[in-house]
């Protein structure tokens, strides 16, 4: 089955509190990023995991090992189940970000950040990395499995690839959209594509909490994502 976890990027941690509350019979999960954890900070995690769902911390940690290993475990700390980590850090600081997510929180698992969905070939090239997405994708893949990563987090076109490289690693995907939109996401795709690639969770933000009724429109993006799984089981 494929799940859905909802982008919680709101400007207030009251108004992600009150959309979760409105969703969370739909949804698997909420995700907070830099905005609400630099916001109301991370007590929100709390808050929200009392909602009865899995809080997904989306700090994308990147810093020396020892850093990122105090950061990971004070955020389990505080009820997080998957903290984010950049696997470009390196093997030594996603190891130090499972053990510290791990005293923080037992139930904690790393997803390693592969490639940000906002990067394209010709934005990696002028940064100086000249790597297709997909190569640089598995290989970071690679390096979160033997880490001892729970999970990666690449883009729907990556999925494949990814799953090819490291299958062991639950698969969450950002970038997910029902239709088009001009925004800042570079490469993305609609659900039914990244699930047939191999999606275990989809992270869908705008086209849920933009939505004029955000419980119904979640409601129908898990009701079509378990139609195209088991579509595709059958």
């Amino acid at each position: 089955m494929v799940r859905t976890i909802v982008a919680l990027d709101l400007p207030t941690g009251e108004a992600a509190l009150a959309l979760a509350a409105e969703v969370r019979d739909h949804v698997a999960g909420f995700k907070i990023g830099l905005g609400l954890l630099f916001g109301p900070g991370p007590r929100l995690i709390g808050e929200l995991a009392e909602l009865g769902r899995p809080v997904f911390a989306d700090a994308k940690l990147h810093d020396i090992p020892s850093q990122v290993e105090a950061a990971a475990r004070s955020l389990g700390g505080h009820g997080a189940r998957w903290v984010t980590a950049h696997a470009a850090g390196g093997s030594d600081m996603l190891r130090g970000a499972v053990t510290g997510l791990r005293e923080g929180n037992p139930e904690g698992g790393i997803l390693a950040v592969t490639v940000l969905t906002s990067l394209d070939e010709v934005m990696l090239s002028s940064v100086g990395i000249d790597a297709e997405p997909s190569r640089l994708a598995a290989a970071m893949a690679r390096v979160a499995a033997g880490a001892g990563c729970e999970g990666i987090v690449s883009s729907p076109l990556e999925v494949a690839i990814v799953a090819e490289a490291a299958p062991g690693l639950v698969r969450v995907i950002p970038g997910i959209r029902i239709e088009s939109a001009d925004d800042d996401q570079a490469r993305t795709a609609a659900p039914a594509e990244a699930i047939a690639a191999g999606a275990d969770y989809l992270v869908v933000g705008r086209p849920i909490t933009a939505a004029p009724e955000p419980a119904v429109a979640a409601a129908a993006i898990e009701e079509a994502a378990n139609t195209e799984t088991d579509a595709q089981n059958s």
